[in-house]
């Protein structure tokens, strides 16, 4: 049980992760791009199903992807009964 509360904690951290790299553009070979694609294949998996059923909340000119929040969400209900 410990192996899987770890893994899914870092899980919420790589989720946690996208979501800050989001909020900065990165250029093109950076390191911050590579971060950013390192990332990205972490978590598309199981990001890009989600995307296709959950759709974007427009904001005003602004869209929010909910899909991170879903996750945690489903994340935090694996954990509860593992009491990590």
């Amino acid at each position: 049980m410990d192996i899987l509360c770890g893994a899914l904690q870092l899980f919420v951290l790589v989720i946690f992760a996208r979501i800050v790299l989001s909020w900065f553009p990165a250029e093109p070979g950076g390191a911050l791009a590579t971060v950013n694609r390192l990332v990205a294949q972490a978590t598309d998996w199981l990001f890009v199903p989600l995307q296709r059923i959950i759709p974007p909340l427009r904001m005003g000119a602004m869209m929010l992807d909910l899909t991170p929040i879903v996750v945690l969400l489903g994340v935090q209900l694996l954990l509860m009964p593992i009491v990590c």
